[in-house]
């Protein structure tokens, strides 16, 4: 009697193999910080402690850059969906940021924080999703590949950024790696600020309304791939597009679409970053958080729950590698981005290495149950 094939749990796909996948690199990680003469367990002390102590706002800061991760992370994954590798999320915040700046420097001394708010969203994801439209354009009606065209994007976001930069924005009180700052009345105010408000003193931190808004950016990514008729065509399309075509969907115009979606999410990184945090526009304020989204997005399945979670973990690395700096100075920052990147490495570049036999043993263990 032929048994069919089983799938692995989901807690397997979900949990446990980015568990082994964490811990193999957290293992490995260890011998790095052994050979430079440190203590293991007293770096990832430091780290833990770092990224999730309250009092000097080191948990505040985590989700900080958790909120970048998820907007990146949000990005890859509905790109994934559709079979496409956007490597572009950031010039497509890059470019968004330079929306949010022109927007902020035209009408902050107009509109306030409730009227510039949607208004700084909308032009986010306006701008964002125009430079992922185009790349993906190119995709479906030229032909050009979606890795090259979206790296190259990158480096005319970049070019576009300096020259806004030097050439216009200073003229506004600015200069040449950032621009003046925003009205105050006009931007999100952060967490401490709105604790001070009401009485209650919170430590310093970059953390912002901006979380609110990726999570709820999540579950509507959620809603549109798993409850939509658009998504169910996004992800056809990227399981194979010859039987999209002769299922009657219009592969191409669903390529277009994803990719409008994916630059429209990162460019949202940039209302945390650029209208949330900084309250300007700063030079490389992207800060490879573009990139990052990869591995988030890989770590995560491309399921927007599991993506929430990877990025909790990235903006813990990064909030508790920033603290490593202060409590252990042996451990230089390239040491840490080592650590990081080994993180980063298992989680993403790795992922069948260690996916594919967990998955496999508890495909191996249900087959022979249902067919004992």
């Amino acid at each position: 009697m032929n048994v069919p094939q089983q799938s692995a749990p989901m807690w397997v796909k979900t949990f446990l193999v980015p568990f082994i996948q964490l811990s193999v690199a957290l293992v490995i990680s260890s011998l790095v910080v052994l050979l430079v003469g440190e203590s293991p367990t007293a770096a990832f002390s430091v780290m833990i402690q770092g990224a999730t102590n309250l009092e000097f706002g080191g948990l505040n800061n985590t989700l900080y850059y958790a909120t970048n991760f998820v907007f990146t992370g949000l990005a890859v994954a509905v790109a994934f969906h559709a079979g496409l590798f956007n490597i572009g999320g950031e010039g497509q915040a890059y470019i968004a940021g330079l929306g949010i700046g022109i927007l902020m420097l035209l009408l902050d001394g107009v509109l306030n924080m409730w009227l510039m708010a949607p208004l700084a969203i909308l032009v986010a994801a306006a701008f964002g999703a125009l430079w992922g439209a185009v790349p993906g354009y190119l995709q479906a009606k030229r032909g050009s590949h979606i890795v090259v065209t979206t790296i190259m994007f990158n480096f005319i976001a970049f070019s576009v950024m300096g020259y806004a930069l030097v050439e216009h924005i200073a003229k506004y009180g600015g200069n040449s790696t950032d621009s003046r700052y925003f009205n105050p009345e006009a931007v999100f105010p952060k967490l401490y600020e709105l604790g001070a408000s009401y009485g209650l003193e919170l430590p310093f931190s970059l953390l912002n309304p901006s979380i609110l808004i990726a999570l709820l950016v999540a579950y509507l990514v959620w809603v549109l791939m798993f409850r939509t008729r658009l998504g169910y065509a996004i992800r056809v399309v990227g399981q194979n597009a010859t039987a999209a075509e002769y299922a009657g969907i219009d592969a191409k115009k669903i390529i277009i679409i994803a990719m409008t979606i994916s630059g429209a999410l990162a460019g949202l990184m940039a209302v945390n970053e650029v209208y949330g945090a900084q309250n300007r526009l700063i030079l490389n304020f992207t800060g490879g958080f573009g990139f990052i989204g990869i591995a988030v997005a890989l770590m995560g399945r491309n399921h927007p729950f599991g993506i929430v979670v990877a990025a909790l973990l990235f903006g813990a690395l990064y909030q508790g590698g920033t603290e490593l700096q202060f409590e252990m100075p042996s451990l230089n920052p390239e040491l840490i981005m080592v650590i990081q990147g080994l993180v980063i490495f298992f989680t993403g570049a790795l992922d069948r290495l260690i996916r594919k036999p967990v998955e496999g043993f508890f495909m191996r263990r249900n087959t022979q149950v249902e067919g004992a």
